[in-house]
């Protein structure tokens, strides 16, 4: 190999850097437009809790579709069959999403909210229990799904999904939420499913 085709070689690889270190400033200074516009509620639903409400962003059509673009392009190349979203604002991004990605739309509900034969999970509350419900004939053996929920705080709600997703044979690409609270660790109970976030607290 001569030193003109490593020089244009070199020149490539130099380039291509060039353009992801674009993409990732572009994404970076959307995220933060998506950032700031999230509003915190101190208190709620209980004192010493801040809340991220995120209602505010989804009311600004602009910023609303850059959620729904960010996400989608992170996922447009791969084969998703089916969009699970969880109760209730995971609708919300996942209904929109599924309609960008051209998949299937299953909803995760809580207890005695879906009318027909249902498979369970509960999970854990600081004080007591709750359960999420889906239909049996949501999901075939072997579909790739995508999990979507606005916020990951302790990982239980997500973990019950995955249950679910477990005991209707199908394959969890990956989760992915609007937001993540790190600083609650509910990374660690995914079972070491991929996950993704576009906003870190």
């Amino acid at each position: 190999m001569n030193r003109t085709v490593l020089s244009r070689q070199s020149s490539v690889v130099s380039c291509q850097s060039s353009v992801v270190s674009r993409q990732l400033s572009v994404v970076s200074k959307d995220v933060e437009k998506l950032k700031q516009a999230i509003r915190d509620v101190p208190d709620f639903p209980k004192r010493g809790i801040i809340f991220k409400d995120i209602t505010p962003l989804l009311s600004q059509p602009e910023l609303f579709r850059k959620i729904i673009d960010l996400l989608a392009q992170r996922y447009l190349t791969q084969k998703i069959d089916k969009i699970i979203a969880i109760e209730a604002r995971g609708f919300i991004l996942g209904a929109a999403l599924a309609y960008r990605l051209k998949t299937g739309f299953v909803p995760i509900r809580k207890k005695n909210k879906l009318p027909w034969k249902v498979f369970s999970a509960t999970y854990a509350l600081e004080y007591g229990q709750d359960s999420l419900e889906v239909h049996q004939d949501a999901l075939q053996n072997k579909e790739r799904v995508l999990i979507v929920d606005d916020v990951l705080a302790t990982g239980g709600t997500v973990s019950a999904v995955l249950e679910l997703v477990e005991k209707l044979g199908a394959e969890v690409v990956e989760i992915a939420c609007l937001i993540e609270l790190t600083f609650l660790n509910g990374r660690e109970k995914l079972k070491q499913v991929p996950m993704y976030s576009l906003i870190q607290y």
